[in-house]
């Protein structure tokens, strides 16, 4: 995971993800993720989801800011 001094979202930040039925799920920023460098596609980053404790990568394009 790489530190986003400059990217859209700060650590810590609430964001929500865009599940593929369309909704949104509560979850917080924890940084981005380095598989792309390594594997190509899409930027991914790393969200923790409050609701459960679970984390997951997912792509940067889902990932909305929450006010």
């Amino acid at each position: 995971m790489r530190h986003l001094d400059d990217g859209p979202f700060k650590k810590g930040q609430d964001v929500w993800v865009v599940e593929p039925g369309g909704g949104r799920r509560a979850a917080e920023f924890v940084g981005q993720a380095d598989a792309t460098d390594w594997f190509g596609g899409p930027p991914c980053v790393v969200v923790v989801f409050p609701d459960n404790a679970s984390s997951a990568i997912v792509e940067l394009d889902r990932v909305l800011p929450r006010d």
